[in-house]
């Protein structure tokens, strides 16, 4: 490590260079005056993302007339460069965001330093520098930055290879959409693990000094870390199970939630009431009942109360809410809705609404429209709905217009 911080406090020894700090002063110059520019927005007619094109051409001008007087401009050049290609990433469509962000920026900052280490020393002298030793192993400065290197990859990288696996055997096999993914994040835990013990292996750490570190970590569960392993274990259980996979819909306390991703500590749901995300620890799929919506099929069977007035006859009234919740767009003919008569009330008649829905999280939504659907129906047939809602009755028959009076009950 001593080797290493003094082979870049020689860097700083370029610093000393007039034609250095010239090309790095006009670069600083230009970024923070394209910048402020963008921000006061100087230049009226030109959308936010022709800025920076128009600072990278003002530096290219500025190392235009470096190379003109015959001073050095490369370190310039090669800065403008890397600053026309992080413009370019971010030229890329939205879809590929979570790329952009996890893999192609941090590639290209990592290749940008690089190119920059090569300007001012030799990345090759730097690899053989010897950091110190990792479970008895010599580790250089080469070996780690691969070893980190090939982790992080494998880390973001394996994603699109194992979803692209899980959509083949899907297709072969006729799997639901919730098997995919639960076999996506199976092959991705085992492309982490295979890359995890590469890694070792290119260190050169041999199997009495893992088993040693297993040891250490038996220990240090039996302390401080016993729920985080508990989570691990819970989520790869849950995996193999079946019992929560990503797409199906759970109740949460009284709230329709989706997974949207089973992790190795937590699971993540979606709440549709609030648009809320909640990370929900794997073992708790283990000591609390779940009620699930989707473990055989994502039909679930709904129900709305009514109330009708005692001078209604019963019959009439069930035969409406069921022809009513049938013009329901959303609400599946099959199997047909169920009307029934709960109980008596002290002012009226209670009921019961049930019909079957295809997708649980628009059950509150679907409630909404059957019961504006009754609401019309009770208003065209002349249904009163009891005190203390408003009641509607319709004018003496045959109608004289198509006008109705409203009457309170009280």
């Amino acid at each position: 490590m001593k080797e290493l911080l003094l082979e870049i406090f020689g860097w700083l020894g370029y610093l000393e260079r007039p034609s250095v700090l010239l090309q790095l002063g006009l670069v600083i110059a230009v970024v923070l005056l394209t910048r402020r520019a963008q921000r006061r927005r100087w230049l009226q007619p030109l959308p936010q993302l022709a800025y920076a094109p128009v600072g990278i051409l003002t530096l290219a001008l500025g190392c235009g007339v470096l190379a003109g007087l015959g001073l050095p401009q490369g370190l310039a050049s090669l800065l403008g460069l890397q600053w026309l290609g992080w413009y370019g990433i971010s030229l890329l469509p939205k879809r590929l965001h979570q790329l952009e962000s996890r893999l192609l920026r941090p590639a290209y900052l990592v290749g940008a330093a690089l190119l920059l280490i090569r300007e001012v020393d030799n990345f090759n002298d730097i690899a053989v520098i010897q950091l110190g030793e990792l479970l008895g192993v010599a580790v250089s400065f080469g070996k780690l930055f691969n070893s980190l290197v090939v982790i992080y990859l494998v880390l973001v990288g394996c994603g699109p290879p194992a979803a692209g696996v899980a959509w083949l055997v899907q297709r072969s096999l006729g799997l639901s959409d919730g098997s995919r993914k639960a076999m996506e994040l199976m092959l991705r835990y085992l492309v982490v693990g295979l890359g995890l013990v590469g890694v070792a292996m290119h260190l050169g750490i041999n199997s009495t000094a893992l088993i040693a570190v297993a040891g250490g970590l038996s220990v240090g569960l039996g302390f401080g870390v016993k729920e985080v392993f508990s989570n691990f274990v819970s989520g790869i259980w849950l995996l193999f199970e079946g019992s929560v996979r990503p797409g199906e819909v759970l109740m949460l306390d009284g709230d329709a939630c989706e997974v949207r991703q089973l992790g190795l500590r937590a699971t993540l749901l979606w709440r549709n009431r609030d648009n809320a995300e909640l990370l929900i620890p794997n073992q708790t799929f283990f000591t609390t009942a779940a009620t699930t919506y989707t473990a055989s099929d994502r039909m679930r069977r709904s129900q709305v109360s009514i109330s009708a007035a005692y001078h209604h006859d019963p019959a009439e009234v069930i035969a409406l809410l069921e022809a009513t919740a049938l013009e329901v767009a959303r609400v599946l003919p099959q199997p047909p809705p169920k009307a029934l008569l709960l109980n008596y009330g002290d002012f009226a008649i209670n009921y019961a609404l049930r019909f079957w829905i295809a997708n649980p999280m628009d059950n509150v939504g679907i409630c909404s429209e059957v019961n504006q659907a009754i609401w019309q129906a009770f208003r065209q047939g002349g249904i009163e709905i009891p005190f203390p809602q408003q009641v509607q009755y319709p004018m003496a028959w045959p109608p004289e217009d198509h006008q109705s009076k409203q009457v309170n009950s009280i």
